[in-house]
């Protein structure tokens, strides 16, 4: 076993497979979570439960623990810079900050010089019906909102009255590209312009929930190669340590805009287990703990399916797949409809 213990807030699909990946390196994990069912309890060394503004548990993880790492981004900033004064937080809690106010984060993107969406802020209801240019759009919460969660499409001015939304909380609205497809890179930075990076990988949203992943992208070179280079201009803008993704759109004149940036692993990288040496959870590992870095290898084409509320339970009776096929289990206790329960990647 390592001597370095590392520990991971947020217990989620997510947490479990950090803590795997872990485990194939030999380093001790503490995982703390606010949910008393989270699968990734399954696989770490110790697990702690509570709220994330218990000051008791924190001191117990933090005790436990050398570095610290989390698997989603809405954990409390002040809850991140209170650890990260006790044991380094990685990547830096400023960031998490930063992309959990999505005004802020596209900010921060226009001021790189690369592409988004239109947006602007709205703080009530009159504010967009001055602004019908911006439609057809997207009505999102400034903060929190994943899946889909926090957002209004609003195809016409006439469906603002059938809004319902609570205005006391920020929103940005963005204007719809004329979408032809998905991508997300996934950049792992270790330091000072070191760099592990997949190639993009083309994604397929139902109802805002990722449904479908695949490599190689359908893409040409030249979105290729910019879609990597704005990846690594913002990685290292934000001289982050860690896995993080950043997705993007490609309207039907090829243009390329960023939508978000995700400062964590994430769930269009699963593939990367199976089509890679290195998986995209690895990597996250070893830069965050300081461990060596090793060239990425494509082993295989490859695409993953989501597997979204009860469609699990069919995976869940197959006794046998196909030897090109990997099947997770997320182990979530509950079934729920729109619930991400686990995956299946296809090795092409």
């Amino acid at each position: 076993m390592s001597d370095i213990t590392l520990g991971i807030i947020g217990g989620g699909q997510l947490g479990s497979m950090l803590v795997i990946a872990a485990k194939k390196l030999n380093i001790k994990t503490i995982v703390f979570s606010d949910d008393n069912d989270a699968p990734a309890q399954n696989f770490c060394n110790k697990f702690i439960f509570g709220n994330y503004d218990n000051k008791d548990k924190i001191n117990e993880f933090v005790n436990l623990v050398n570095v610290v790492t989390f698997e989603f981004e809405n954990i409390p900033f002040e809850t991140l810079n209170e650890i990260n004064k006790l044991k380094p937080v990685l990547p830096k809690p400023s960031i998490n900050r930063l992309i959990q106010h999505r005004l802020a984060e596209k900010d921060f993107i226009n001021k790189l010089n690369i592409r988004t969406t239109r947006y602007v802020s709205i703080e009530k209801k009159s504010d967009i019906e001055a602004l019908e240019d911006f439609l057809p759009g997207i009505l999102k919460t400034t903060t929190l909102g994943y899946d889909g969660k926090g957002q209004h499409p609003i195809k016409s001015i006439q469906e603002l009255n059938s809004l319902n939304v609570d205005f006391s909380k920020g929103y940005i609205l963005e204007k719809l590209v004329k979408l032809k497809k998905e991508i997300s890179i996934i950049i792992t930075r270790f330091n000072n312009l070191k760099y592990e990076i997949y190639e993009p990988i083309e994604n397929v949203h139902q109802n805002q929930i990722l449904k479908n992943s695949k490599i190689p992208a359908e893409i040409d070179n030249k979105i290729f190669n910019l879609s990597k280079e704005w990846a690594m201009t913002i990685a290292e803008e934000l001289k982050y340590i860690g896995t993080l993704c950043v997705e993007f759109f490609i309207d039907r004149n090829d243009n390329l805009y960023v939508n978000e940036i995700a400062p964590r692993v994430h769930n269009s990288g699963h593939l990367t287990i199976n089509a890679y040496n290195i998986s995209q959870f690895e990597n996250h590992i070893r830069a965050v703990c300081g461990l060596n870095q090793i060239p990425l290898e494509k082993i295989s084409n490859a695409r993953m399916l989501n597997l979204i509320g009860d469609e699990i339970s069919h995976y869940r009776k197959i006794t046998k797949l196909n030897e090109n096929e990997f099947f997770f289990d997320y182990l979530k206790k509950e079934i729920k409809e729109k619930r991400k329960m686990g995956h299946l990647t296809t090795l092409i």
